[in-house]
């Protein structure tokens, strides 16, 4: 079978994953949609992961072995999309198990909506342990953002997009691209910049990837993916979006007067973004250098711009129901962080 210009080019890096790989890249070879090409970037790898991948190679064109030898699965799916050749960009983890329906549906959606750059799917949380229950909760949150507008207005909040699931046009990649080398979650800054860029982002409505959770995974155990980490990239988004949008600029009023919310909230000065006031659930009015509000007593729509950093998250639906029945609109008063 040829693929010399395959439909689409999926990019799956690995690093001492033979537990885990076969499953990972037979996953792909049972596709329903058989145009494309696998590049597998062996990221260093001391175990049998690169044996395993060349049986697959050896057995069918499609499939391409490269190495790389920067250690960071940035710089593997980097190489990978150096040497693909597909007009649509896949990418597949070492550990996870795709549809085989999944390749097919998603160029499907992306030949029917051309005004779409990239494309996720739901997925389905499989755990290992006890200790993975909050990636759960993540996926469940992920897998109710079907919408464009959906992904769009929770960005702040989270990664909208699980990495594993998405494909994108070539084209998007080229003038936007890939992954940046930093102290920041890769997949989640590239997600950020394309979205500021304005690539219009979908997901399809059905789990189409088995999304495996360990306490080893590199999401648990890089610096780049700690809670730090992603406030500071996010912040950084947040306030190109804020000098664009919020129209109290630089003025913002944050939801969460706690010393965690206020210690995230401080980013924004960073970017010339001026605290104005919190917005405090309790009614004890905390001794602060800005004004606390009472929730109840918050100053109108016409007043003030809302962020809430808010982790929980029945109180932060609780809060946008709030603010909303108040007047204020998402996107226009308010924007979720977290």
């Amino acid at each position: 079978m040829s693929v010399v210009q395959p439909k689409i080019s999926v990019i799956l890096p690995f690093y001492n994953a033979e537990n885990t790989i076969s499953r990972a890249i037979k996953s792909i070879l049972d596709q329903s949609f058989t145009d494309f090409e696998c590049i597998l970037i062996d990221n260093n790898s001391t175990d049998n992961s690169s044996t395993i991948a060349q049986t697959f190679v050896d057995g069918d064109c499609r499939f391409k072995l490269i190495k790389e030898t920067r250690q960071g699965v940035m710089f593997a799916s980097n190489k990978g999309w150096e040497n693909c050749k597909g007009e649509f960009i896949a990418r597949m983890d070492s550990d996870d198990w795709s549809y085989p329906e999944r390749l097919e549906m998603q160029l499907e959606f992306l030949l029917d909506n051309s005004n779409y750059g990239a494309v996720g799917t739901l997925v389905k949380h499989i755990s290992h342990s006890e200790f993975t229950g909050g990636m759960a909760i993540f996926v469940d949150w992920s897998n109710s953002l079907i919408t464009f507008d959906d992904i769009y207005k929770n960005r702040f909040i989270e990664l909208p997009i699980v990495n594993p699931t998405a494909m994108w046009r070539r084209k998007v990649a080229t003038e936007n691209g890939m992954y940046l080398h930093g102290d920041f979650p890769e997949d989640y800054e590239m997600w950020l910049r394309w979205l500021d860029n304005g690539v219009k982002i979908g997901k399809i409505n059905k789990v189409l990837l088995d999304w495996y959770d360990s306490d080893t995974r590199i999401s648990r155990t890089d610096s780049i993916y700690r809670d730090k980490s992603f406030y500071k990239i996010k912040t950084y988004y947040l306030a190109k979006w804020l000098k664009k949008h919020n129209p109290h600029h630089p003025k913002v009023a944050i939801w969460g007067a706690s010393k965690i919310s206020r210690r995230r909230a401080k980013l924004l000065e960073e970017y010339g973004i001026e605290i104005c006031c919190y917005i405090d659930t309790k009614n004890n009015k905390r001794q602060l250098d800005l004004e606390v509000y009472y929730f109840k007593d918050i100053p109108s729509p016409d007043e003030i711009f809302v962020l809430t950093y808010i982790k929980q998250m029945v109180a932060r639906e609780q809060t946008k129901q709030f603010l909303t029945k108040k007047g204020f609109r998402e996107g226009s008063n308010f924007m979720l962080v977290s």
